[in-house]
């Protein structure tokens, strides 16, 4: 983040601090001298003004209820002034203007009360777009992933960040970081998929451009919250050192060392024993010292008091305020409990004051970046209308909608038809139900729905509206059977649902989740799955419309993959929609009229069977199916990567630039691609690394590069990926990071199982020590089209 334009002159008699010509360091070390212990605390501390447990069931943030009682009032809480204002606009149902004037109020109220008048950030959740009434809503990010898009990703963040900046938004909580290890964990929906790389491209992306809007990013969860013991939320997290830094911490690295993000949220589960809210190597000496972290640790809600109340390694508030403090958090998030001691924590020689300061000083630097301090400061807008779901926004949507979802399987049923005369039957929960586009952390699903209302706050149009929309000049006649509910047991309405495609030329049948938070949906957070069978009775419909002879069109929207090993053989088609968001319909409509061709990829590998998980791509020989070891087979259905569109396209001559290259190299490998089908398309080039002989176990292969480009008919591409030494390191017996002299294979394709062009090239000299150096992370690519040259949305 930068500061703000300073003006040519400023009034005499303005404190240093408020002092927009002088250098921001200089600012917050005046700052800082002045404040008294209790107003340093103050700094690292916050406030929710949460509704009425009467007026909205359930809670927004784990536990919350248990936080209710003995709660300090806000007038109490910024008697020494404040860090953070906690979710103004997410909390209840506001209107986008009085959300304006409530957080007006909000700061008058900090700042009158602040000895020094120092005003407090406001931050609020933005996974899916500005979680409050009436903002748009983006698919959820495990469709970014699909979308395979970095540039499209940076567009939206910008846009996000731009309707959050203007009503006086200063952080948002996002992106998720996460890697799928488990498709059993809630939260995958929130997740970009199961690989680091594409994860840390996408996220990296995501922080620019939230940035680039003058909103700061917060990555989390640090680190290995996705890989907690069976996938359940918050259970403790047993990976080694190796898969920790290999896997887990790439896109994190990425995002810091690349995206320059501002702002760090722990993860609630602890690794190997150690809560990260606690752990200074984590936040610390990996994160500042090894990284060069700059911006402010903010603690994930409640995370701090779980020291105490969960993970039991703090006797008392305190104590958990003072091992977190110390251990390198500094904002506590999302009310002040155990950081309101600090003050007499210090006093008493239980934490020494440079800790304090050291947080102090980094919190105040945000707020003299963001402008906070500088005269005139205005936490609102100028006045007037504020449109968060303005048509740009609404386009924005859609093409992302439409560049997620994936085309699975297609017998050559799809695209539909529009000027033929029959009946087509939209049959399942989801075709009726637009709250199925939304991810847990929209604001219908994790505020709106708390209050009892039963709509959805935006305009979404419902897939079964969508396609009459779609086929409004045809002689196609639509009629919609539910069949079941998402989780009801209840089956009578299978019946109708049978009725409906044995009287129809086709059915399209949508299943799928419901996000919801803590049990209360069938995705999202705390709402975890014992397997991956469909939620509810949803295949005891699918077999039913199966069992009728219509042919089938399997629509998925979904936060999870599911197994669709029991019934993929006998559907037509077969398309996946990750929760697409608020132009969801019109997007999966688009596909199966054919009015887009889709161009998504799979982010996770969708199963055959329902059990054996975990289970992802990024795994060793020993990790999938090996014949003679084990009766289990737990290769995918469909694979990480993969994806078919209407356009077909060939691949031809892997070459690489050199035969072998040293420790600290690059070659360059050149794969041309060429669209054989007369019809434009997308395709997403994919090249991945293997190792066949290491000094540790290493994954069979893993993605390094991938750029998605766009080809006419018969058109052709040259995609040239600058692969760095850098990129085959990996954290060897001594547990450091080394690039290790051998043969390695780079393969080429559209998914990680279809993999046609392969070559070697070989790593030559010593082994080189990656540890202690800022290595590359990332692999340029260069998109040559027919005879002109141009920037491919490419990582």
């Amino acid at each position: 983040m930068t500061s703000p334009s300073t003006p040519s002159s400023t009034p005499p008699g303005t404190p240093v601090w408020n002092d927009p010509s002088r250098p921001v360091g200089e600012r917050v070390d005046a700052l800082l001298q002045e404040l008294t212990l209790e107003e340093k605390a103050g700094q690292l501390g916050s406030y929710w003004l949460r509704p009425d447990p009467e007026e909205a069931t359930g809670g927004a943030a784990p536990m919350e209820s248990a936080f209710a009682n003995d709660r300090s009032t806000f007038e109490a809480a910024i008697a020494h002034g404040l860090g953070h204002i906690t979710r103004a606009f997410g909390s209840a149902p506001i209107s986008a203007a009085d959300g304006v004037e409530h957080l007006r109020t909000l700061q008058r109220q900090v700042v009158g009360t602040s000895r020094l008048g120092i005003p407090a950030i406001a931050h609020e959740e933005c996974l899916t777009g500005f979680t409050t009434l009436g903002a748009t809503c983006y698919p959820a990010a495990i469709a970014w992933g699909a979308a395979f898009d970095p540039e499209l990703v940076r567009t939206m963040a910008r846009r996000i960040g731009a309707d959050m900046k203007g009503v006086g938004v200063h952080l948002g909580l996002s992106p998720v970081l996460d890697v799928v290890r488990d498709y059993r964990w809630g939260r995958v929906e929130e997740t970009v998929g199961e690989d680091p790389y594409l994860v840390g491209a996408l996220t990296t992306e995501y922080v620019r451009g939230l940035q680039e809007a003058g909103v700061i990013a917060t990555l989390k969860h640090f680190a290995g919250y996705s890989t907690s013991r069976a996938g359940r939320n918050h259970a403790p997290v047993s990976i080694g050192p190796r898969e920790l830094r290999d896997v887990v911490l790439v896109p994190f690295e990425m995002a810091v060392r690349i995206g320059r993000v501002g702002a760090v949220m722990n993860s609630y589960a602890d690794v190997d024993g150690v809560p990260p809210a606690a752990d200074p190597e984590l936040l610390t000496t990996l994160l500042r010292d090894e990284w060069g972290f700059e911006g402010t640790v903010v603690s994930d809600y409640w995370a701090v008091s779980f020291l105490e109340s969960m993970h039991h390694v703090a006797t008392d508030p305190r104590d958990a305020g003072v091992q977190s403090l110390a251990a390198g958090m500094d904002v506590e998030l999302p009310e002040t409990s155990c950081f309101a001691d600090l003050a007499a924590a210090v006093r008493e020689g239980a934490l020494e004051e440079s800790l304090l300061d050291r947080a102090v000083r980094r919190v105040l630097t945000q707020k003299v970046e963001l402008g906070l301090l500088d005269e005139g400061f205005d936490p609102g807008t100028a006045g007037g209308a504020v449109d968060l779901d303005s048509a740009d926004n609404r386009r924005l949507a859609r093409r992302m909608a439409e560049e997620s979802i994936v085309l699975l399987k297609n017998d050559g049923v799809l695209p539909l038809s529009g000027d033929t005369d029959r009946t087509i039957a939209v049959i399942g929960p989801s075709a009726a139900q637009p709250r199925s586009f939304l991810g847990c952390y929209s604001f219908t699903n994790h505020v709106l729905s708390r209050f009892g209302e039963s709509g959805t706050g935006i305009e979404i149009t419902s897939i079964v509206d969508a396609l009459t929309e779609e086929f409004a000049d045809g002689g196609t006649t639509f009629r919609h059977a539910r069949g079941v509910d998402f989780t009801d047991p209840d089956t009578s309405g299978i019946a109708e649902a049978v009725a409906a495609a044995e009287e129809a030329d086709l059915a399209v049948v949508t299943v799928g989740d419901l996000a919801g938070l803590f049990g209360t949906g069938t995705s999202g957070e705390g709402c975890d799955v014992v397997d991956l069978s469909l939620p509810g009775r949803q295949a005891e419909l699918v077999e039913a419309v199966l069992a009728t002879g219509t042919p089938v069109v399997l629509v998925l929207v979904t936060g999870r993959p599911y197994s669709l090993g029991a019934f993929d053989d006998r559907c037509a088609a077969v398309v996946q929609a990750f929760m697409p968001g608020e132009e969801g319909g019109h997007a999966v409509a688009g596909v199966l009229s054919g009015r887009v061709n889709p161009s998504g990829r799979l982010p996770v590998g969708i199963p055959r069977h329902v059990g054996g998980q975990p289970g992802t791509y990024l795994t060793p020989t020993l990790g999938g199916y090996a014949e003679g070891v084990s009766n289990l087979d737990p290769r995918p259905l469909y694979p990480f990567g993969h994806g078919i569109g209407y356009s077909t396209f060939s691949y031809d001559a892997l070459e690489l630039s050199a035969a072998q290259i040293g420790a600290d190299g690059t070659v360059d490998a050149a794969v041309t691609v060429t669209n054989t089908s007369e019809r434009a398309g997308q395709e997403v080039v994919q090249l991945y690394l293997s190792d066949p002989v290491a000094q540790v176990v290493r994954p069979v292969k893993m993605l390094v590069g991938f750029a998605k480009i766009a080809l006419e008919p018969g058109q052709s591409a040259r995609v040239v990926f600058h692969l760095h030494a850098d990129r085959t390191a990996f954290t060897g017996r001594a547990m450091r990071r080394i690039v290790e002299p051998g043969e390695f294979v780079l393969r080429a394709g559209p998914s990680s199982e279809d993999l046609p062009l392969e070559d070697r090239f070989v790593v030559t000299g010593p082994v080189r020590d990656v540890e202690d150096v800022e290595r590359v992370l990332t692999t340029p690519v260069d998109v040559e089209v027919a005879d002109r040259a141009l920037a491919a949305d490419a990582s």
